[in-house]
């Protein structure tokens, strides 16, 4: 069975920040995410989409996200449900991040107090990946030679 989601989009407000009983940090954030074509009037719309990150990740988009940033999630998709106030039942819908990239530049994101760039990649799993200006490539000005046998597609 497969249950995976993958989303690219802008966050619609601040990430908030929340801690569990036993100290387990947990943020949750909506992503406005553009749907591919446009209404009967010409514009396009966007689906609001919830994401809970925990753990690292979650104390990582509280300090380097904010409303606007770009932002990509690779998750699963999760329901629930529960009793409010009222003593109706409630059905939430959710992603739950594994793995988030930050795509805004740097300059856009929030930034912590040393001038550290966040990580572009918010995954305690799998590292943090790597910032743009480290990329060993980037001011190579030679081409490539990979011959076609040796492309996968």
């Amino acid at each position: 069975m497969i249950n995976r989601v993958i989303l690219v989009g802008r966050l619609t407000r601040d990430p908030e920040l929340r801690y569990t009983p036993s100290g387990v940090a947990v943020t949750t954030f909506s992503l406005a995410v553009d749907r591919q074509f446009k209404n009967a009037q010409g514009e396009k719309e966007a689906d609001f989409i919830n994401v809970v990150a925990w753990r690292q990740t979650a104390e990582l988009c509280a300090q380097y996200l904010k409303k606007g940033s770009q932002t990509g999630v690779d998750g699963r998709l999760q329901t629930r449900s529960y009793d409010n106030k009222e003593g109706k039942r409630v059905y939430v819908t959710e992603v739950v991040a594994e793995n988030i990239q930050f795509l805004s530049p740097a300059g856009e994101r929030r930034e912590g107090g040393s001038g550290f760039q966040a990580p572009p990649a918010a995954n305690p799993n799998r590292g943090y990946g790597f910032d743009r200006t480290d990329d060993p490539f980037a001011n190579e000005s030679k081409t490539v030679d990979i011959s076609d046998d040796d492309l996968p597609f």
